[in-house]
């Protein structure tokens, strides 16, 4: 564009303030251009979100832990000067069983190694999570070639991987094309016999996923959750001091300490356009901004079918969107307790509670759980994975009694539509949105039954409670379904089909929209990968058109 610009216009306007929307935000703010991040709540974050659940007492919004946050954003934005403290406990997992037995995962493989029965097979899968995951990771920092029009940045970007897979030696890259497709429950049996060993391993594989352990996909879905960092078998457990939110308080200022400008309150209502190309956005008061590129933080389907004209998306990619599988099962229970619970398998040793605490007795009782959401019910045997962050940071209940601590529980299976009680199996209830009117503290009720079996006596010392379903975690959070990796990571979802085939390179729908979400390719969690990812192509955008 020549000539001046008006003081109105930015290079960038990005849509939402989640993790993903300030790295993108950072990244270009570093590189000179002028950004502007809109975000509808009154603060930032997203789902990696610190919330107030009593007086002194905060917890978890809905991620309890960061640590598969990329070392390369941490070091690029330089976090530690704006405030992150990461905290990482020895203990990596926990996995206490009803009968009073339990697993403990370390840091140390060959620890962990030591005190399990199949320390051997243990020992052997570690090797696989972390030989394939290294693949992964370098798969996931590659932007999905163009698929209509491969250029030459495709090619060169196809012979870096091709490097990398050769890389897995023969057995490697033999290993890596037969897992992929695999369900995680026959992944993990090829290297483990002990079923209480395979349900605590095989729990990332379908960890915020509308899947079961014998779903296909799902080993891959484990693989991506340990590329680029250094979880291996028993996953990364890595606390920010002050919860989540403090993650995204550094990340908000490392973007503002580069121009970055982030307004809170202004929800975002449409993206103008104009020909096929974004032009810009409409706030809810009606002001209209412009800028040069949009880019939207929201999932892929909220950002299609709420905010881009229709007429501009058309019929057919507006079918498709529609199709983009986001079916919430998850659940955010958080608790804040009198004191430290006592666990059957752990009396008296709260160094075993530092990590997280994974209540998935065996693959058959995941499978029974997972059972249960197809008939429109939450599992009255739930799979939790909780945390008790306050043993690692105090400061989350400061403000609170001597000896407060605060739990945060994911629990699954609860579908976003519940079936009416009173009608035939998989019947939806008209009771309110999602038919869970009425029924959020029932679902409570049962997450702290499942902890009661685990660490008796637990439900006295509930002193506060948090329900969140996945209808709220869609209120809250603008996650379409509710789910919290804004689509299904499923390998039909994934790379050149996240979020969907020909959309896949960040550039979405119309000329000059970007995505830049979880939605985007790689997807997963509290990563940073796709905004990373994201930033670096629509820099290159910029760069051509300037």
């Amino acid at each position: 564009m020549s000539g001046p610009r008006p003081e109105t216009y930015w290079d960038a306007v990005i849509i939402g303030a989640g993790h993903n929307a300030l790295v993108t935000a950072a990244y270009l703010g570093a590189a000179g251009r002028r950004t502007l991040v809109l975000e509808r709540r009154e603060r930032v974050g997203g789902a990696a979100d610190t919330v107030q659940l009593a007086r002194g007492i905060r917890a978890p919004g809905l991620a309890h832990t960061v640590g598969r946050l990329r070392p390369s954003i941490q070091k690029d934005l330089g976090l530690a000067r704006h405030g992150l403290s990461l905290v990482s406990p020895d203990v990596r997992v926990f996995a206490p069983s009803p009968g009073g037995g339990a697993l403990t995962l370390w840091a140390d493989a060959k620890k962990t190694a030591a005190g399990l029965g199949d320390g051997h097979g243990y020992l052997q899968f570690d090797k696989r999570v972390r030989q394939l995951g290294r693949f992964l990771d370098d798969l996931g920092r590659s932007t999905p070639p163009d698929i209509k029009a491969p250029g030459f940045g495709d090619a060169m970007a196809g012979l870096k991987l091709g490097r990398s897979f050769k890389g897995l030696g023969r057995d490697g890259s033999r290993t890596v094309l037969r897992v992929l497709p695999m369900a995680i429950a026959d992944l993990v049996a090829e290297s483990v016999e002990d079923d209480a060993l395979r349900g605590a391993l095989a729990w990332r594989g379908v960890r915020f996923g509308n899947v079961g352990p014998w779903s296909a996909g799902t080993a891959a879905m484990l693989l991506l959750d340990g590329a680029g960092n250094d979880g291996g078998a028993a996953g990364e457990t890595v606390f920010a001091r002050g919860g989540p939110g403090a993650l995204a308080v550094a990340l908000a200022s490392a973007a503002q300490a580069v121009g970055v400008e982030i307004r809170t309150s202004a929800p975002v209502v449409h993206i103008t356009s104009r020909d096929g190309r974004a032009t810009g956005v409409v706030l809810e008061g009606g002001e209209e901004i412009q800028a040069r590129a949009i880019v939207s933080g929201a999932d892929p389907k909220r950002t299609l079918l709420d905010l881009v004209d229709p007429v501009e998306l058309g019929p057919s990619l507006g079918w498709r969107a529609g199709n983009i599988r986001t079916p919430g099962v998850v659940a955010k229970v958080n608790i804040a307790l009198k004191k430290l619970p006592v666990f059957k398998a752990a009396p008296g040793d709260e160094s075993l509670l530092r990590g997280r605490i994974v209540v998935a007795p065996g693959i058959d009782a995941m499978e029974r759980a997972f059972d249960a959401t197809k008939y429109g019910r939450w599992s009255e045997q739930p799979i939790l994975e909780a945390t008790i962050p306050s043993l690692t940071d105090p400061s989350l209940v400061e403000g609170a009694k001597a000896g407060t601590h605060v739990m945060s529980v994911i629990a699954q299976y609860a579908p976003y539509d519940l079936a009416d009680p009173g009608g035939a199996a998989g019947d939806t209830a008209l009771r309110g949105p999602g038919g869970w009117d009425g029924r959020r503290e029932d679902l409570g009720d049962t997450v702290v039954a499942a902890l009661e079996a685990v660490a008796p006596g637990i439900a006295k010392l509930v002193s506060h409670r948090q329900v969140l379903t996945p209808v709220d975690l869609e209120q809250q959070y603008s996650l379409s379904g509710g789910h919290p990796l804004h689509a299904e990571q499923g390998l039909d979802q994934f790379f050149v089909w996240r979020p969907l085939l020909g959309h896949a390179r960040y550039r979405i729908a119309l000329e000059r929209l970007y995505l830049c979400g979880s939605g985007a390719h790689p997807g997963g969690g509290i990563t940073g990968g796709p905004g990373q990812n994201a930033a670096r192509e629509i820099l290159k955008d910029l760069s051509r058109r300037s």
